[in-house]
């Protein structure tokens, strides 16, 4: 983060604006706009910049730029089209550590003025930091047809009832449930049509009726790491949570949508450390929902393809507590489709089967002859350790040595790599492939090399694959 966002609370404090073109009276519009006392220096004003002066709006100071005037000002902007000026006025604010706007020159500026969305008294402020402007408009343009005219009503009547609403629920756990089901209730619908009074009777009777006290366990596949993969439900899941119980390779970019004062503990399990038991974690979702609190397990991929989602869910479940399921992407769809990898191909594929590595150990609990089916697509998570063996079973029991494959590590991530060979090879390229990794065993393995050598785009976004064959 460049720079810190705020909203500055400029009634009735001076403001100096240097320049007396159409861009200072446009600033100076918006600084009126927000209860500012605007002074202006200009040698030359626009007509309008003359009507706010000889209506007593705006102070004219001067027409040449004075340093001693920064004194009494609380924030400084500089608008002219002089650049020698404006890196007088810069210099001038900095060295009285007065902050300073200086229009289209972010390396001179102390403070940037964003794109507003403005919803009074909801105000959504969006920026750049001065690199595209440009850009940020179309942004604001886009926020400007998804947000009602009318949706800062719905803050209004919520500032008039937010001290009946403290005195009534005593926590502030309760008070945001009840903001959270008043938002997502009719009472939205009625406010931002104009029916305030409407409203405010909803608002009346969901006060009366409470806040239910029983907590809910939320299951969310968080997906294999890109965060554009998380669906709609489970953005709303993690934005809502009290506390969230996470894995250990949940990406960065995902953690940071978590609602900020929710509570983060750490429950993950990585190459075969586990950091917490099962049970344990099985008795935390039930003790935390007890307790009236919206508990989200946040799990890598999808909870119910090798997460323990099932078992969790029982858990729950069995003690009376509500648990649903917002299902992910899980990691061989991910990692495949940003490889270019298909699961099924008309010409190579018509199954796949999902199988997990740690299985791999137990003679008992992997059926190797229908693995080792010819024309089928096999996706081994977790299986790096076992490469050997795997390939060892596959081909006593048919499948040829020279079979595609494709290693898979970081799925969907900027750090995605694929190491593609053959099914000799798998054990050495494994060994190559940064945790956590899967493995693509069949024929549509070659599909995204073939692809590659064509000139095809086998990247997702941005992705950047890197191609290695073992040989």
């Amino acid at each position: 983060m460049q720079t810190f966002p705020l909203f500055a609370n400029l009634t009735g404090r001076p403001v100096l604006v240097i320049g007396g073109g159409t861009v200072a009276e446009r600033k100076t519009h918006a600084l009126l706009d927000a209860g500012a006392q605007v002074h202006l220096a200009a040698p030359e004003l626009t007509p309008q910049l003359k009507l706010w002066i000889e209506q007593g709006k705006v102070l004219l100071r001067g027409q040449q730029f004075e340093a001693q005037w920064l004194d009494d000002v609380f924030l400084v902007v500089a608008a002219t089209d002089d650049a020698a000026v404006n890196q007088t006025v810069s210099d001038a604010a900095e060295a009285r550590k007065k902050l300073i706007n200086v229009v289209d020159n972010p390396q001179l500026c102390s403070y940037i003025v964003p794109s507003v969305i403005d919803r009074s008294p909801v105000q959504i402020a969006i920026s750049s930091n001065g690199t595209a402007p440009v850009l940020i408009r179309q942004l604001r343009q886009q926020l400007e047809t998804l947000i009602p005219q009318q949706f800062g009503n719905m803050a209004q009547i919520a500032g008039r009832w937010r001290g009946k609403v403290k005195q009534q629920l005593g926590s502030l756990t309760e008070r945001r449930r009840f903001w959270e089901m008043l938002f997502s209730s009719r009472f939205a619908d009625a406010a931002q049509a104009g029916d305030t009074a409407g409203a405010e009777a909803l608002l009346q009777a969901q006060l009366a009726s409470g806040v239910p006290q029983q907590g809910e366990v939320t299951l969310v596949g968080a997906g294999p790491g890109d965060p554009g993969l998380l669906t709609l439900n489970a953005l709303q899941a993690i934005q809502q949570a009290d506390i969230v119980f996470h894995d250990a390779l949940i990406s960065d970019e995902i953690m940071t949508l978590i609602r900020r004062d929710a509570e983060r503990v750490p429950v993950g399990k990585r190459g075969g450390h586990h950091s917490v038991p099962q049970d344990q974690i099985n008795e935390l979702l039930i003790s935390h929902a007890r307790k009236g609190l919206r508990v989200v397990r946040l799990k890598g991929g999808d909870p119910f393809i090798f997460g323990r989602g099932g078992e969790e869910m029982q858990a729950v479940t069995d003690q009376g507590i509500a648990c649903r399921v917002i299902p992910g992407i899980t990691a061989a769809l991910g990692a495949s489709a940003y490889a270019g990898i298909p699961l099924t191909h008309r010409d190579h594929s018509q199954s796949v089967l999902f199988v997990t590595g740690h299985t791999c150990r137990d003679d008992n609990a992997i059926d190797w002859d229908t693995l080792a089916r010819p024309r089928q697509t096999i996706v081994v998570y977790m299986g790096t350790v076992n490469a050997a063996r795997i390939t060892r079973e596959l081909t006593q029991r048919g499948r040829h040595a020279d079979t595609p494959v494709a290693v898979i590590s970081h799925a969907t991530r900027r750090s995605q790599k694929v190491y593609a060979g053959t099914l000799a090879d798998l054990d050495a390229l494994a060994a190559q492939a940064a945790a956590p990794a899967l493995f693509i065993i069949g024929e549509v393995a070659a599909v995204q090399h073939e692809s590659r050598l064509s000139g095809a785009n086998s990247v997702a976004g941005t992705i950047n694959t890197v191609i290695t064959d073992a040989a």
